[in-house]
């Protein structure tokens, strides 16, 4: 089952519920995030240089 959850903040990547998983990341703020973007926004963190 496939269900529309909705679009990620920055790339704008439409974000499912697949088969119960859910296939983004839902930030402390309340956004939604695909993996790509969320894995950009960390190292960011990590070394804020780049």
């Amino acid at each position: 089952m496939k269900e529309y959850i909705g679009c990620c903040l920055y790339c704008k990547k439409e974000i499912y519920c697949l088969d119960g998983f859910f296939n983004g990341v839902h930030t402390e703020t309340k956004d939604l995030l695909c993996f790509d973007c969320f894995e950009k926004q960390e190292k960011q963190k990590e070394d804020p240089q780049r």
